[in-house]
């Protein structure tokens, strides 16, 4: 069952996305022929209207067929009008990117939604120790985390005060040149709580590059509680801008080791998606928003044949006065095709790493 709530995750986030693209096609009076989920044999249609409806074989994806998107295409003289590449370069660019604009706009949303109906706060406890970690030898799980470095911060709220003891703990350094893994020079001195005890404990943090910062290993607890809609709002355009920074990060240092191997496929998507449907749906549903908007992000990149690839030779077009040649267009698919399949391989090679290692790790 959760491996169907997954697969049908995947087919919404389809859907919406080409439902974008239609849309705009219509609303821009383009002639829309098909809108098919998934590639290949078709499984089954239906027409209404103009344009066919319809489910094909290979679960890669879907489209949507507007007339006249390869600017040769020979159409009856009633419709030519409406063809794609008749269009001006601002309707082919809303149409082009509706399909992205959809998918971010439906994470926006989730993530409102689930901020506002599931919001948590910290607790001064730990909620969970990460294996592997200089955490690992020292805390458990029901901590309560007294003081960092002689200092409690009674005087401020609790977010504010856990906020001071990660500034505490990132204070720490590594001997020497900052490298993944490396270990402060001098512990951190935590006061705790265990069981009614009053203990005190030191630990080293360690640098992790990935974080950018330097980590004991542990999560705080959380309890629930209510937030406003403004606030709910708020924390979902701040995560779209985290996850869009990130994304942009990665793609920008393409070239750097450490920063391919955050790349996965959809392989990877897929078995970290299997295990939060089986956790919780607060988790399910931010996996969710997370897939959207990464889908929507990755289509913006301009490489044809993605929808950022076409938005991309429309402002060419636009700048130049006058269309691109055919021949060109093709060479660029040709050029992005061989880039996607890249980092595809990339994505897999990355994934199968990972689950050979021990799995993915949902936390």
């Amino acid at each position: 069952m959760s491996w169907l709530l997954v697969f049908l995750g995947f087919c919404l986030l389809i859907v919406l996305h080409e439902a974008g693209h239609f849309v705009a096609a219509k609303a821009t009076g383009m002639r829309v022929e098909k809108f098919f989920l998934f590639f290949g044999p078709k499984l089954a249609s239906v027409k209404r209207g103009e344009t066919e409806y319809g489910i094909a074989a290979i679960p890669l994806g879907g489209y949507v067929k507007i007339s006249g998107m390869n600017p040769e295409e020979e159409l009856p003289p009633e419709v030519a009008h409406r063809a794609y590449y008749r269009q001006p370069v601002w309707k082919r660019i809303v149409v082009t990117g509706a399909g992205p604009v959809v998918n971010i706009v439906l994470a926006f949303a989730i993530l409102f939604f689930v901020y506002l109906g599931y919001a948590q706060q910290p607790t001064q406890t730990v909620g969970e120790v990460i294996s592997k970690t200089p955490a690992a030898t020292v805390l458990k799980p029901g901590d309560r985390i007294l003081a960092v470095d002689g200092h409690a911060y009674r005087d401020l709220d609790r977010v504010a005060r856990l906020e001071r003891f990660r500034d505490e703990i990132g204070a720490h350094k590594c001997p020497g040149e900052k490298s993944d893994g490396c270990r402060a020079a001098q512990p951190v001195v935590l006061r705790i709580e265990r069981n009614g005890d009053v203990r005190t404990i030191a630990v080293r943090p360690e640098y992790k590059a990935a974080d950018k910062q330097m980590l004991i290993g542990f999560s705080y607890g959380s309890e629930p509680t209510s937030i406003s809609a403004g606030t709910a709002a708020t924390r979902a355009w701040d995560s779209v801008w985290f996850v869009t920074h990130r994304t942009a990060s990665v793609f920008g240092r393409i070239f750097e080791s450490s920063q391919r191997k955050e790349i996965s496929s959809v392989v990877g998507i897929s078995d970290v998606a299997h295990q939060t449907v089986e956790r919780s749906a607060e988790q399910s549903l931010l996996l969710l928003a997370l897939v959207s908007l990464s889908l929507g992000l990755v289509n913006l990149l301009p490489i044809l044949p993605l929808d950022g690839g076409h938005i991309f030779w429309s402002i060419v077009e636009k700048v130049r006065r006058k269309p691109v040649s055919l021949q060109v267009m093709e060479r660029a698919s040709i050029v992005g095709f061989a880039l996607i399949a890249t980092l595809f391989f990339i994505g897999l090679s990355n994934d199968i790493g990972r689950i050979g290692g021990g799995g993915f790790g949902t936390r």
